[in-house]
């Protein structure tokens, strides 16, 4: 029975917390606590210990993946849902990182996050039709082209990705710069980029998120 699920729910815009508060009761769902920020999401979750966290990506003091973060660095038992208008893939990688139970973007009618806490309560994880897509048309075949990357070449990934110049990779790597040019050559050809000069790092830019694992 729904009244057996508690809640907390977090979102920093007061009116779409009510309103997503007001629908969960609907439902009879047993709300617990809600927080208007990442801390405050944090200390009810510790404090109550529900069965699942609503929990927005973008709050203030601390984020939704870092409130999950701290949670599972406590080995707090409660699932989480991310509630998010972000479709974006650095977003839903992270949540894929984080083995998340649920990812549901905001202009989802209800009954479909009525359904995704439904199926998270039983311990199967439930996302949005757009993170399914995202992950197997957008995120996986680029950790596909990335895992052809050598160790030095992920190395000057990872220092372009840090703004610094051939020059600049030469020197910390005490290669030279025509050399850093050739694994960047290579990492264009392996990553299938354009050859412009900023091809790699507008890459970078746009998977930035990917870079931390790497």
């Amino acid at each position: 029975m729904n009244e057996n699920i508690t809640i907390v729910v977090a979102d920093d815009h007061p009116m779409l917390l009510k309103g997503l508060v007001d629908e969960l009761n609907e439902y009879n769902y047993t709300i617990v606590a809600t927080a208007e920020n990442g801390a405050q999401a944090l200390e009810k979750i510790i404090a109550f210990n529900p069965t699942i966290a609503l929990l927005d990506v973008e709050m203030p003091m601390l984020e939704g993946f870092e409130v999950i973060k701290k949670c599972i660095e406590k080995q707090i038992d409660t699932k989480f849902i991310i509630l998010t208008s972000h479709k974006e893939k650095g977003f839903i990688h992270k949540a894929k990182l984080l083995n998340i139970s649920g990812y549901m973007i905001k202009d989802e009618p209800f009954m479909e996050l009525h359904q995704c806490i439904q199926s998270v309560s039983k311990g199967v994880p439930y996302f949005s039709a757009v993170f399914n897509e995202v992950i197997d048309n957008e995120i996986t075949p680029e950790l596909q082209k990335i895992k052809l990357l050598s160790p030095s070449e992920r190395t000057i990934v990872r220092l372009v990705a840090q703004g610094n110049s051939s020059k600049e990779i030469g020197e910390l790597l005490s290669i030279s710069s025509r050399t850093v040019e050739k694994h960047r050559a290579n990492i264009i050809a392996k990553l299938d980029l354009s050859p412009e000069t900023d091809a790699l790092v507008i890459w970078t830019k746009e998977y930035k998120e990917f870079l931390s694992n790497l």
